[in-house]
């Protein structure tokens, strides 16, 4: 009952106090002193926002961001019309079906890889090796696909080339870190063993 009662009384109290400020005829820095004759619900409305909102919010409503950008813009090129077709490219299975069918599957055989080790209770050392391979592909082109869509060809063909390169050889330095953990230390497995028991 509260709830529906109150932002009724709510709207009747600053509608009173805004028709108080409009009636009265003493000037203040707030609200000036309005004619009655010329008084309307827009003159009553100004005046309480006046008074209810302090000067910094209303100004602040219209600056929400600095004055200057944190990047500046890039080249801003048009190449074409705006009345030319997207280009569509050459249609290859190993970058349309076959690639989406091949990320679903490491997607979907990352679920029983993972539970298998606990699950079985034996450590083998190719499960683990697959279960690494399996994560380091998976991530890979994740990664690739954040790459595609968020660093355009197009806008910055030199930072694409840097990124996509960086990709490359962080996918090769955990790979080679992967290895030598398994072949030199415990292993995924166990080593996620050891600390689910610590």
């Amino acid at each position: 009952m509260a709830s529906i009662v109150r932002p009724t009384m709510m709207q009747r109290t600053c509608f009173a106090a805004a028709s108080k400020r409009a009636f009265s005829t003493k000037l203040s820095s707030s609200s000036p002193a309005i004619n009655t004759s010329v008084l309307s619900r827009k003159a009553i409305r100004n005046a309480f926002t006046k008074d209810a909102m302090p000067s910094s919010m209303r100004v602040a409503a219209f600056h929400a961001s600095g004055r200057r950008s944190i990047l500046p813009a890039l080249p801003q090129v048009i190449q074409g019309t705006a009345n030319d077709p997207a280009p569509v490219p050459p249609a290859n299975p190993s970058h349309g079906s076959y690639h989406w069918t091949f990320e679903r599957l490491i997607s979907a055989g990352l679920i029983p890889l993972t539970i298998a080790p606990f699950a079985a209770g034996s450590l083998n050392p190719t499960m683990d090796a697959i279960l690494c391979g399996a994560i380091l592909i998976h991530s890979h082109i994740g990664f690739e696909s954040i790459v595609i869509d968020y660093v355009p060809r197009k806008r910055l063909p030199k930072t694409r080339v840097a990124v996509w390169w960086g990709l490359r050889a962080a996918t090769v330095l955990v790979g080679v870190g992967l290895y030598e953990f398994e072949t030199n230390d415990v292993g995924v497995a166990e080593a996620i063993k050891r600390i689910w028991k610590a």
